[in-house]
């Protein structure tokens, strides 16, 4: 079974460059588990699955911890989702709006 949040948007404060940190940007995160079926396929009961919500706060939380590299945010979400489901093989991936390098690029793009 697989659980995944698609382009979380956050306005968050990731990067090399100290205006990056400062001024902020935009980030679209998107998480998927990798898990065995829950018991919400037969019961239709939140409380047998992974909620979304919960899910969202995890990575919210680690979205608000400036970072000057994607890899170590992504590394952070990953290693906090593992945490709340270790029966879950994580996948995270991390997008910059118009990363500073030097020419017009749309996304700049981490995946772990």
């Amino acid at each position: 079974m697989i659980i995944q949040l698609e382009d979380i948007h956050f306005y968050a404060y990731h990067g090399v460059y100290e205006n990056e940190r400062r001024e902020g940007n935009d980030f679209l995160v998107t998480v998927r588990l990798d898990m065995p079926e829950t018991k919400a396929v037969k019961t239709d009961q939140l409380t047998d699955t992974v909620s979304y919500q919960d899910v969202y706060a995890i990575v919210a939380n680690e979205m608000a911890i400036p970072s000057q590299l994607l890899e170590h945010v992504a590394g952070r979400i990953r290693n906090s989702l593992e945490q709340a489901y270790p029966y879950a093989t994580i996948h995270v991936q991390v997008k910059k709006k118009n990363p500073p390098v030097g020419g017009n690029v749309a996304w700049a793009t981490i995946e772990i």
